[in-house]
């Protein structure tokens, strides 16, 4: 039995994702696989990120005979153990894997108060209300007042008395 490495496609029209498969020579491209080594995304941004190989098992398949495919060797060039990128590829997975940094947003649209900010509002409308209630409080008493002082009298007008 022959045996290949090379590429099974997967994934949807237009976006494309490689397994690196041992399979059989004569199985179709997409068929049945003997064993899985590793995956290969072209969508990746980093080059060195888009090829991760399972590097203990393409070392043994290469030594029992299995052929990788021209695509497959320049991957097993690159990428196993003393390969011409291995360090590249190793900082750009740790990239990869590390956090997203967030931009600062900058200054918010609605800045939030502060406890000082609060207290003094507080204090104002405390301040106000009181004011109210005496402003009502001095109405009232000047309205009873009114009621229980004994009218005035205003002297009436004088009218001319005519001379007949």
């Amino acid at each position: 039995m022959a045996v290949r490495i090379r590429m099974k496609k997967m994934g949807r029209a237009h976006r494309a994702f490689f397994r690196i498969c041992a399979t059989e020579k004569r199985s179709p491209r997409d068929g049945r696989v003997l064993e899985e080594l590793g995956t290969y995304d072209p969508s990746v941004l980093d080059t060195d990120a888009r090829a991760i190989l399972n590097k203990e098992r393409v070392a043994y398949w290469l030594s029992v005979g299995a052929q990788p495919s021209d695509k497959v060797a320049v991957l097993i060039k690159k990428y196993t153990p003393g390969g011409t990128h291995e360090a590249a590829q190793t900082a750009a997975l740790e990239k990869l894997s590390a956090p997203k940094s967030i931009p600062d947003p900058g200054p918010a649209v609605s800045k939030l108060k502060t406890a000082e900010e609060k207290a003094a509002e507080e204090a104002a409308e405390k301040a106000a209300q009181e004011k109210a209630a005496a402003d009502a409080a001095a109405a009232e008493a000047e309205a009873s007042a009114a009621d229980e002082a004994p009218a005035e009298e205003t002297p009436a007008e004088e009218t001319p008395a005519a001379d007949a």
